[in-house]
């Protein structure tokens, strides 16, 4: 289930390239979800990272409130 919640995610990653040089990823409605590499495969990989503690910090938090 939740790999599945990431992969759905994933496919609304959006990636540039900065004017320095690396690219720069984030996803729509992940609020300080992002990553930045020289090479796009990293920076793809570094966002679902990202993404992955993102996850985990909400659920912590959501089981602390309980």
């Amino acid at each position: 289930m939740i790999t599945a919640y990431i992969q759905v995610a994933m496919r609304q990653a959006r990636y540039k390239i900065l004017e320095d040089g690396p690219f720069f990823g984030e996803i729509p409605g992940f609020q300080g979800v992002w990553a930045k590499d020289g090479d796009l495969e990293l920076c793809r990989e570094e966002l679902q990272s990202v993404l992955e503690g993102w996850i985990l910090l909400g659920s912590r938090k959501e089981w602390e409130r309980l």
